[in-house]
């Protein structure tokens, strides 16, 4: 019973926490805010997550989780370079919505454990585009490429969202902001599909397929050196 009640005490801390951080608009949340609104003292706080930073980290994760119920969902169109777009599109809303969550998720330097697999689900959609032939860059720097530019797009509507005082947000031109970067990254990590275009047919795309093909299913006949060597070549193929 007593391990149950300390489940729910800290559950509740975190709820709460999350609750204020939601409806602060960006201003601080102070400890003594949380322990008053969730009915406990500092001490009892302090026994579940240590110290205020400890609170605000269970708090990042808390947002992760509720973002990757989402991704998890998150059903195949059938074509590779569309699963990217539609993951780009569902990053940025998720960050637009929940900004004081997205801000503790990517605004700092020190994400939770469950953050990685954020990671793998778009390292999941890249390598899917590796291995159909549509990368023209490997696979790992088409992830951190897209990475960067959708985290970035997206604290910075956050910011802009935010804005000035008595500064309407223009929704319009937000959504152009992430619809252009997206593209102009996607451009530039991606081939298009056969028949329209010639990259496709790039030794650099099929180097990246390759890659990606043997990663999957490792040649049996080739020694660890070899293998080796032979990743090196098509990553210096596919890096142009």
């Amino acid at each position: 019973m007593t391990a149950q009640k300390d489940l729910d005490t800290r559950d509740r801390i975190l709820r709460t926490a999350a609750r204020l951080l939601a409806e602060a608009d960006g201003e601080p949340v102070s400890t003594r805010a949380v322990c008053t609104a969730a009915g406990v003292g500092a001490p009892t706080l302090y026994h579940h997550f240590g110290d205020k930073r400890g609170l605000f980290d269970a708090v990042a994760a808390y947002g992760f989780e509720t973002y990757l119920a989402s991704k998890r969902a998150q059903r195949s169109t059938g074509d590779p370079v569309d699963d990217l777009r539609r993951g780009w599109d569902l990053h940025v809303e998720y960050g637009r919505t929940n900004p004081a969550f997205y801000t503790l998720m990517y605004g700092t330097p020190r994400t939770p454990p469950i953050a990685a697999e954020a990671h793998r689900i778009l390292l999941g959609l890249v390598g899917a585009a590796a291995r159909a032939g549509r990368l023209r860059v490997p696979a790992g720097t088409a992830a951190r490429m897209i990475h960067a530019a959708g985290v970035g797009v997206t604290l910075a509507l956050i910011a802009d969202e935010a804005g000035e005082p008595g500064k309407e947000a223009d929704g319009a031109a937000d959504n152009e902001l992430s619809e252009r970067t997206r593209e102009a990254v996607l451009a530039a990590v991606t081939v298009p599909r056969e028949g329209e275009g010639d990259a496709r047919s790039t030794s650099a795309a099929r180097a990246v397929a390759l890659r990606a093909a043997l990663a999957a299913d490792p040649p049996k006949r080739l020694s660890a050196p070899e293998a080796a060597l032979l990743g090196e070549w098509l990553d210096r193929i596919a890096d142009g």
